[in-house]
């Protein structure tokens, strides 16, 4: 090079001022130049990288909630509760073998539990939901439990990811959950019970996607012609979260609370705590941090 500026004051030379001076224009460039090294690294990685790679440039996700965001099975909570567990645990059980859709496993066992809005109003104050903790590193009992299910969705919220509970679970019993995660009730698909004026059961609302098979991936393929999300990705612990995917991206199996085989094997990728999911994220803001 002329005049002895070598290769780096030539690029100086000809870089555009404004890209060098704005801030905006730099963070648009570098967040370009990410997502462009990330579609080129996608082609060569495994199917679990692939995943996680899904999973930081997300745009989208969509969690389940019982066994996932929360520790327990709402349905068989509620059972319990009303009287009717054992009942309702050996028809969840013949479900679980296939022998019936859904919809009608979900019709069978709110008839034998038939909750009204009393019970329901009971069992939320008396058996508030846990949210999922760290599990691979447990607080001592002089320290707070870090739940690791509500770390998650902040750093999610904090990256701009919007966050969804989607849920074969009943609305009424996710909204409080939902509160505790700072997830707005507008970001809620789950099923509605049905209660007569006097507050005795009257059944479920069975136009909503998730009272029937195939539901969870209406609900994203809703959620996409709605808002246009780019990358959707679903968190679950059932069979239910793994079939919307499609139309899902991709699908992250979590056994934390319940390991099911089944799901295990159709996940590209499969973790037993959220922490995992948390270290991802990180590693792509310290990686994001470098490049700054």
């Amino acid at each position: 090079m002329t005049g002895g500026r070598g290769l780096r004051g030539y690029l100086s030379a000809r870089a555009d001022p404004a890209l060098m001076l704005d801030p905006t224009i730099r963070n648009k460039f570098q967040s370009a130049t990410l997502k462009t090294i990330s579609l080129v690294s996608i082609s060569v990685m495994s199917a679990e990288q692939s995943t996680q790679e899904l999973f930081r440039t997300a745009d989208c996700v969509c969690f389940d909630v019982d066994s996932t965001v929360i520790v327990e099975e709402g349905i068989d909570e509620l059972a319990k509760f009303c009287g009717m567990g054992e009942e309702v645990k050996k028809l969840t059980a013949e479900a679980m073998g296939g022998n019936m859709t859904f919809q009608e496993a979900l019709k069978k066992r709110l008839d034998i539990i038939r909750p009204s809005v009393g019970q329901i109003k009971r069992f939320i104050q008396e058996h508030p939901s846990h949210l999922t903790p760290n599990i691979k590193k447990p607080w001592v009992t002089s320290k707070p439990t870090l739940y690791c299910s509500r770390e998650l969705v902040r750093i999610l919220h904090e990256r701009g990811v919007h966050v969804y509970l989607v849920s074969g679970g009943f609305r009424s019993l996710i909204e409080p959950v939902a509160a505790e995660l700072n997830i707005p009730a507008s970001n809620i698909f789950a099923n509605r019970l049905k209660f007569y004026f006097n507050g005795e059961y009257a059944g479920f609302d069975d136009t909503e996607p998730t009272s029937r098979s195939g539901g969870k991936g209406l609900v994203v393929r809703r959620l996409r012609e709605r808002h246009g999300y780019d990358k959707v990705v679903v968190i679950g612990d059932g069979a239910t979260d793994a079939e919307a995917c499609p139309p899902a991206d991709g699908f992250i199996g979590f056994g934390g609370n319940v390991m099911r085989e089944e799901v295990r094997r159709k996940a590209a990728w499969y973790v037993t705590d959220f922490q995992e999911l948390i270290n991802v994220l990180n590693l792509q803001k310290v990686a994001s941090q470098t490049v700054e």
